[in-house]
């Protein structure tokens, strides 16, 4: 396998994981997520209720890793494995197969339509940012807690070596999501950003990044 196709892959199964125990949509969880064989650029996700085993009550489907010469991220995946499960997919180009004995849907991500990400997904991409991130070193600033106030308000406690205390971060995930995380770390920190809070038990300072 391809050195950035198992990277891919490894990161497509640090994420689902997650729903192992948590169906991501209805009563769908992730049963399975396996390595293509040979040198193809694609991931098999295996899917069923959390009691299912192989091969009853199991698919796999086969989601390209590319567009065009891009990767996809690993959360478009994510939102595509969602979206053939909330609406009608057909792929009559496709002759039916089995590997393991459950049945194999390769899926043509040109006629796959996701719906936009709602404010819970986005939250949890900050959260999963904030515990692992793109990188090998401690996670700057540490995530103690949160708590999702509003639809679309949500309360990061953090700490960090420059301010004593737990700090609470609101943040408003429907935001460019990208940006805010990179630079979340310098945003904390700046002059004038910082208030004492008084109305959170659980924290002595806060940053309002609501609308950065």
């Amino acid at each position: 396998m391809d050195e950035e196709v198992a990277d891919q892959q490894a990161e497509i199964t640090r994420l689902l994981i997650y729903y192992t125990q948590t169906p991501f949509v209805g009563s769908s969880c992730v049963r399975g997520i396996l390595p293509v064989p040979g040198p193809g650029e694609s991931t098999r996700i295996v899917t069923g209720n959390e009691s299912a085993h192989v091969p009853d009550g199991l698919t796999v489907y086969e989601i390209p890793l590319r567009v065009d010469e891009d990767f996809l991220h690993v959360y478009e995946i994510a939102a595509i494995l969602r979206a053939v499960h909330t609406g009608p997919y057909t792929a009559p180009s496709v002759r039916a197969r089995t590997v393991l004995g459950m049945p194999l849907v390769q899926i043509d991500t040109s006629v796959v339509e996701t719906a936009g990400e709602s404010p819970e997904s986005r939250a949890f991409i900050i959260l999963r940012t904030l515990v692992h991130p793109f990188t090998e070193t401690k996670p700057v600033p540490r995530l103690l807690g949160f708590l999702c106030r509003e639809p679309d308000l949500l309360r990061l406690y953090v700490d960090t070596k420059n301010i004593p205390g737990v700090l609470a971060v609101d943040v408003r995930p429907s935001g460019a999501l990208t940006a805010l995380l990179a630079a979340l770390p310098s945003l904390i920190g700046e002059e004038g950003r910082v208030a004492a809070e008084e109305a959170d038990p659980h924290a002595s300072y806060r940053v309002d990044l609501t609308y950065w």
